[in-house]
């Protein structure tokens, strides 16, 4: 292995796997689907190298909009993205335009769609009808649902997986686009046999890859039951190493309005169903105009097997539930604290009680909460980093967090306990935090394994000390292309598995060579599809 120790990657580096093959990425087309030209400058501005950009428009917009996207394309151009041609207007109200986007979706038959957000957070409340109110105009949340719509029924008539990102202004972020609903971190499990299974959120709802044997050939992706799922997902393992999903349902009212609701469901046995999708409600159902609002959930399993949910609530504060080994749930509660933001990470802690950290919104801080021996909870505020929105994940290490740091954007670690974060990563390794899996031996050592995307595309494989990543993180290159956040999983038998995704709905797939020394991968191989 490599180990950079001044801050920047070896030069030369093919990677562990860079005779194995791999095929070549692709460019990918994504579609943009606002109501004018200049509400997708925003979105524009997230496109990754490779992607070619499609903007769709219910109406024409005025001239200034369409100017303020030009420039957005520009630069995205300049930074290896392609206009997929001028902006194509239907000229549509949003109630009337989910024929004319399914029709422009079969035209562009697009890999990706990025909309808005269709369930927004409000920025105050008529105390008297009781209703929020909005900082967005209603032709955002309108487009956004009608560009779900058409996304599902389009993946529905191909049978091929379309990716969606809903997006939204995060708070004090300077306008740019946050994903409202987030892509899983530890998307790739090893189940009891050796076989992986790979998750992924798409238009229609969940979809899955699993192995037919260990090392052996792959089914995929096929659609999970699980109808009105919205575009994101959370993967947990429980204490037996079992994969749980959860995510936000988003279901039509008779009133015209809309419930969102948090679902759970599980994976006992690879290939086989999934356990029905079960509802958790959500801590302001009772109201529906609060409980579409909810954030997006994150959870943990403590030691004795019970699994704690938590959610940002219709007030900005903290809810969760939590399901004890026998299946019964507790009620919502609420949590004291500082108002959150929606990135939410819960951690099996060393002492095996499960903990929360969350970005606060108001300020660039980060929150945790713990138990203390009663039981009940606690808020510290003084935890010594700030994270970039999107980027906070699980680390290897118990009760331990991966983030970026908000002013350099690098890679960090940080452990309760600890005077300061230890940087993993230089400030050009790409965004969002690494998928994170322990229980890799080298040399008779264990080392936690770290697995991220770069700004180049590539995925890149880091390995440090078990619970010792102060001594430094060794990178290397792992010989493949990734369309999205690469992961890593470790078997039973302490074999690596590492997965990335390309355009398509496939995967690619490789395995530590064990005959080697160090931490070579056996060569990439392409599945699913």
């Amino acid at each position: 292995m490599t180990r950079r120790s001044d801050g920047t990657r070896s030069a030369g580096s093919t990677g562990p796997a860079g005779s194995g093959g791999a095929p070549d990425g692709r460019g990918h087309l994504v579609a943009v689907v606002v109501p004018e030209p200049g509400d997708a400058v925003a979105v524009v501005e997230r496109a990754v190298a490779g992607s070619e950009i499609a903007v769709v428009c219910l109406r024409a917009g005025a001239k200034d909009g369409r100017a303020a996207l030009d420039r957005a394309l520009a630069a995205a151009e300049s930074r290896g993205c392609r206009a997929h041609g001028g902006p194509r207007v239907l000229g549509v109200d949003p109630a009337d335009a989910l024929p004319a986007l399914r029709e422009e979706l079969r035209t562009l038959d697009p890999e990706r769609l990025h909309t808005l957000d269709p369930d927004p957070v409000h920025t105050g409340m008529d105390e008297a009808s009781g209703v929020p109110s909005y900082g967005v105009p209603d032709a955002y949340t309108e487009t956004a649902a009608v560009a779900l719509a058409a996304a599902r029924a389009h993946q529905t008539e191909t049978g091929r997986p379309l990716y969606v990102d809903c997006l939204r202004a995060e708070q004090g972020s300077g306008g740019t686009a946050a994903v409202r609903h987030p892509a899983p971190v530890n998307w790739l499990s090893a189940g009891f046999d050796g076989r992986l299974t790979a998750f992924w959120p798409t238009a229609a709802g969940v979809v899955r890859w699993y192995e037919e044997l260990p090392g052996g050939r792959w089914r995929g992706p096929e659609l999970l039951e699980g109808p009105g799922l919205l575009p994101g997902l959370l993967v947990v393992r429980d204490p037996h190493g079992l994969p749980h999903l959860l995510g936000l349902r988003r279901t039509a009212r008779g009133d015209g309005g809309v419930d969102v609701e948090v679902v759970h469901t599980a994976q006992y046995r690879t290939g086989r169903p999934l356990a029905p999708w079960s509802t958790l409600g959500g801590p302001n159902a009772a109201a529906w105009r609060k409980g579409r609002e909810v954030g997006f959930p994150a959870a943990a399993f403590d030691a004795a097997g019970d699994l704690w949910v938590f959610v940002r609530n219709f007030g900005h504060s903290v809810s969760h539930r939590r399901r004890s080994a026998d299946g019964g749930w507790t009620p919502w509660q609420h949590l004291s604290g500082l108002r959150v933001a929606d990135d939410l990470v819960a951690v099996t802690a060393e002492h095996g009680g499960v903990e929360l950290f969350a970005r606060a919104r108001d300020t660039s801080a980060v929150l945790r909460w713990c138990q203390g021996p009663d039981g009940s909870w606690r808020e510290d505020r003084g935890l010594p980093f700030a994270a970039r929105p999107g980027s906070l994940a699980p680390a290897a290490e118990p009760g331990a967090v991966l983030f970026r740091d908000a002013r350099t954007g690098r890679t960090c670690f940080w452990r309760p306990g600890a005077p300061g974060p230890y940087p993993l990563d230089d400030p050009e390794s790409g965004s969002g935090a690494p998928s994170a899996a322990r229980g890799v031996e080298l040399a008779g050592w264990g080392y936690s394994v770290l697995v991220g995307r770069g700004t180049d595309g590539t995925c890149a494989l880091g390995a440090h000390p078990a619970g010792r990543p102060d001594t430094g993180v060794w990178w290397q290159e792992a010989g493949a292309p990734s369309f999205g956040a690469p992961a890593a999983a470790v078997g039973r038998s302490g074999r690596l598995a590492v997965a990335t995704r390309l355009p398509g709905g496939r995967l690619l797939v490789a395995r530590r060579d064990e005959s080697r020394d160090g931490l070579v991968l056996d060569g990439w191989r392409a599945v699913g599809g």
